[in-house]
This record gives C-alpha cells, sequence and structure tokens, in this order.
C-alpha cells in the first residue's frame, strides 16, 4: 500500500499587500512563460482570479499594477485558452454577491504554480482562471473551497484546484489550515497555508469542532455566542443575543447587526459616517484607542461546546488607501450588516484565529493563535476517511465526523514533516502608511471605487481545453459530493471606448449557486 502524500506548506511572499489592511500575501506563478502576481487566500473562494492590464487606467497611481499585486496578461501566455461558453469567456465573479459587491472576469484556463518562484509549489495545467479588472476586489485571490464551475449548465463541472490536488494524490486529504497573519505580532507575522494538514505551531489546541453548515456556500459558519470588550478597568459585553456569522477571508471586514455596531460606537468612541458608510479613525482617537488597548474577545460555539478568539486592538487599526479613499487613513473595520445572511467574521478576525477545515468529514476548527518567539513549524497530515477505510482502519458504516484537533494529531501521517522555509524578499515596496482625515469614500460600505465597463482581455484563438467531467452537477471526491457553482453565459458585451479613461469593468451576467442535496 502507497504511502499517503504529505501536506503542502504555501509559503507566504514575505509582503504586506492590499487597500484595505495590508494584509499577508502570497505568490501564484500563472502561465507560460510565467508570471508572478500576488493574491490574498479566499476561504470563500473556489477559483484563482488574477488582476488584468485593464485593471489600472491613466488616472491610477503609476505603480497601480504592483500596488495590485502585479498583472497577469494572458496574450504573453502561450498556455492560456479561453473559455469559449461566452464572449470573451466573460461571467459574473458571483462572490459576495450577498454583502453586495458585484463583478466580472474573463474566464479561461493555464497553469498555476503556488508559492513564490524557487519554492517548488504544486503545479497544475489548465486550471480556471478569472482575469479581473474591477477595484472592489483590489487584489486577485487563490480559493480554497473544492467546489467545481460549471459555465452554462450543471453537466459540465470544472474542478477546483484543491480537487485536483486531492484527486491527483498530491495531498492526503481534501483540507487546509490557514490563518490571515499580521504586521503587530513579533514585529510581522506573516501568514500561513497548509494544504492537507496544518501547522500546530500556530495555534492554541483545542477540543471544539463545528459541522459544516446545511447551507453549503456558508459552510464555515458559527454561533457567536458573546463579544467581550476588555480594558485594564472594565468589561463590556457588546452582544446581547447569539447569532449565526459566517468566516470568510476574501473580505477584511466584521458585518454584525446594527445594535451590535452600535455598542461597538459606544465602546470604542467610533462614529459611523452615514455619507461614507465607514468608521474612520482620525489621529486623536487612535492615539487614544492605543493608549486603552483593550481586548476584543468573540466567543464562538457549536450548541455545545464553545472556544473563545481574543483579538487586541491592533486588530482593529487597519489603513484604507487608493482607490477606497483619496487620501490615505485609518478605518474599524466594522460594518453595518442589513440582514442575517450579512453577519460575517471576515480577514480581520483570521488575524488572530487559526481555521482548519476538513471537506471530507465536513467539518472545521478554529483556534486561537500562539505567539510564542521562534516557535519551529509543526505541519501535521490530516488523513483521508477514505484511506481510512481502504486499509481497513475503519469498519463500513463508522462515522468520519467529529474531528477534533486531538483526533487530527492521532492521524498524522509518519512523523512531523520538516519543510525548509526558503526567504524571498521580491517587489516588496511596503508603502509608508500616513494618515490624512477628511477623507472621502466613493461607493457601498464607502470601500469600492465606480468602475466602467472592461476591454476584452486580448486572447489567442484557442478553444476550451478538455476535462475529466462527470455528467452530474456537482464534483465527487471520494465518495463526497461538491456543489457546482453555475456561471450564465455574458449576451451582450460592451466595450469601452479606447480614450475613455475610466475604470475597467465587465458587464453583468447572472450567477447561479447549488446547494448540497440534503
Amino acid at each position: 500500500m502507497a504511502s499517503a502524500p504529505a501536506p503542502i506548506v504555501i509559503p507566504p511572499s514575505q509582503d504586506f499587500d492590499g487597500n484595505d489592511g495590508p494584509w499577508s500575501s502570497f505568490y501564484l506563478e500563472i502561465g507560460s512563460p510565467a508570471q508572478y502576481v500576488k493574491v490574498l487566500i479566499s476561504t470563500a473562494g473556489y477559483q484563482t482570479w488574477a488582476v488584468v492590464p485593464q485593471g489600472c487606467i491613466a488616472s491610477d497611481p503609476p505603480d497601480c499594477a504592483t500596488l495590485r499585486g502585479g498583472q497577469f496578461i494572458p496574450s504573453q501566455s502561450s498556455t492560456w485558452k479561453y473559455n469559449n461558453a461566452s464572449t470573451n469567456g466573460t461571467f459574473t465573479l458571483g462572490l459576495e454577491t450577498n454583502l453586495d459587491y458585484s463583478g466580472n472576469g474573463n474566464y479561461g484556463y493555464d497553469t498555476i504554480v503556488l508559492g513564490y518562484p524557487g519554492s517548488n509549489g504544486p503545479s497544475l495545467q489548465q486550471q480556471i482562471i478569472a482575469g479581473i479588472a474591477t477595484k472592489e476586489f483590489y487584489l486577485g485571490i487563490f480559493g480554497l473551497s473544492p467546489r467545481s464551475t460549471n459555465f452554462s449548465t450543471f453537466n459540465d463541472p470544472v474542478p477546483s484546484y484543491m480537487a485536483t490536488l486531492k484527486n491527483r494524490f498530491t495531498i492526503p486529504s481534501l483540507s487546509w489550515g490557514y490563518t490571515a497573519g499580521n504586521q503587530y505580532r513579533l514585529g510581522t507575522a506573516l501568514g500561513s497555508l497548509t494544504l492537507g494538514g496544518f501547522d500546530s505551531s500556530r495555534f492554541f489546541t483545542n477540543n471544539v469542532t463545528f459541522a459544516f453548515n446545511q447551507v453549503d456556500v456558508r459552510d464555515l459558519t458559527v454561533d457567536i455566542e458573546s463579544i467581550f470588550m476588555t480594558t485594564r478597568n472594565n468589561t463590556v459585553s457588546l452582544l446581547n443575543n447569539s447569532i449565526a456569522a459566517y468566516i470568510d477571508s476574501t473580505i477584511p471586514y466584521f458585518y454584525l447587526p446594527l445594535d451590535v455596531c452600535h455598542q461597538f460606537e459606544d465602546a470604542f468612541g467610533i462614529l459611523w459616517d452615514n455619507d461614507i458608510q465607514a468608521y474612520l479613525v482620525n489621529d486623536t482617537l487612535h492615539d487614544s484607542l492605543q493608549a486603552q488597548n483593550a481586548t476584543v474577545t468573540f466567543t464562538i460555539g457549536n450548541t455545545t461546546q464553545s472556544v473563545s478568539i481574543s483579538l487586541p486592538y491592533a486588530a482593529f487599526d487597519l489603513i484604507a488607501e487608493y482607490p477606497l479613499v483619496t487620501n490615505t487613513t485609518r478605518y474599524f473595520p466594522l460594518m453595518r450588516a442589513t440582514n442575517e445572511s450579512q453577519y460575517t467574521l471576515g480577514r480581520a478576525f483570521l488575524q488572530e484565529a487559526y481555521l482548519i477545515a476538513d471537506y471530507e468529514r465536513r467539518n472545521f476548527s478554529v483556534s486561537q493563535c500562539s505567539w510564542k518567539p521562534g516557535a519551529q513549524e509543526n505541519v501535521v497530515a490530516i488523513e483521508s476517511p477514505a484511506k481510512k477505510e481502504t486499509d481497513g482502519k475503519l469498519a463500513a458504516g463508522t462515522s468520519t465526523g467529529g474531528l477534533t484537533l486531538g483526533r487530527i494529531a492521532g492521524i498524522v501521517v509518519g512523523s512531523t514533516v520538516a519543510l525548509l522555509f526558503i526567504v524571498f524578499i521580491a517587489f516588496r515596496g511596503k508603502r509608508k502608511l500616513t494618515a490624512t482625515l477628511g477623507t472621502e469614500f466613493h461607493r457601498k460600505h464607502g470601500f469600492a471605487a465606480g468602475d466602467a465597463p472592461l476591454h476584452a482581455v486580448e486572447m489567442p484563438n484557442a478553444k476550451m481545453p478538455e476535462f475529466d467531467r462527470g455528467s452530474n452537477r456537482e464534483h465527487e471526491i471520494d465518495g463526497h459530493m461538491y456543489p457546482g457553482v453555475e456561471l450564465e453565459t455574458t449576451r451582450d458585451i460592451q466595450e469601452m471606448k479606447s480614450n475613455e479613461e475610466v475604470g475597467s469593468e465587465l458587464e453583468n451576467s447572472n450567477l447561479q449557486v447549488s446547494e448540497l442535496p440534503s
């Protein structure tokens, strides 16, 4: 019996990027020859997005391409194939629509290598890539969800990157461990991403496991049982009643009910501006909040057990930059949710929380990050339950649910995996952060510049590549079904005149999301 593959550690870029953080980013190599871009991790996403040249226009800063993590130019890749299910492969992105985000992508297929140049990350050919220009998502993303993508119909699913890694026995299971990193711990604490396992040195172990939500597109949902703000002199409750919230690293914000936002306002002295739809923090308030140095503790549970995640004020002390604002300013990443579907714990939460998702057992865990100086990486594999059945270690009909961190540690494949960390510093260009008051925000939540239609991305005249596809709308891995997301073809693609200096975007098309059968 062949041994299971080891987990894969994807090294971060060593840089902090983005216009709403900034955040620890990750490199991708796309195409042939390789083009290097930096992206953020999306726990909700199931595709790879990269910024294309149309994402930077004449009115943007001269270093726009660098600020957006670099650009992917499809016409310069010999292995790029456009998706011919619609004109120019144009479909809606479909992510975060419940939060009123919108945008479109030019879809195609190309080779994607994870990790910075020379890190020997996994390489897969003919993977889905969306070229984006919209500034609502300022950097591209790498999606961790195993959902497949269906272009036009549910009968033609294209597997995700994660599903393909598992199908090709590149990782031991359909699972991952991730934390976003931050700039205020240990000098800087880079993000951590492990595919097929987790890094136990990055968190404090607990025995709380969460089952995936029945609404599959909100799988990583927890019940927030309480929120407390603690200072040297006082403890204040910020939540009156338990709410269910989705953990999603795609966006940085905490989307919470209006009454909870009011309690944050009272506790921190922050003010909501109804015109700009955001909480800005001026220098005076910032100095006061730093001196106060409050801790906010979220207690999240699964009806029988709970775990607490504490965040210092520094986790809420973020920077907004162009094009979100005219002038760089500090902001507090709290957003007023308009309904229950918007309750979200975003990337800011994952600065202090380590998230492990196991799609084969359909559960996940959330743990408080550990900041022990000099801690050595300790990578632990999550073994596939299908392998346990094959090896005769799991009797037929035995449940594979309820995988706690303690149980995960018991199914380590071999000893601790020691991986060489290669320091790679390129394209660093960290931006100086200087706060300026009187800033204008440009769109909803105050965090998106208005975008106009996008010129079609230049693509070679090639046909869509062939994939191993099933006849069902879900993509099956080890007997488990994962829903496909359907992207309908765009009927009329509006093209901009070449002399119009406006933000770029594609005309919207419709998106349908499927759920797992009950």
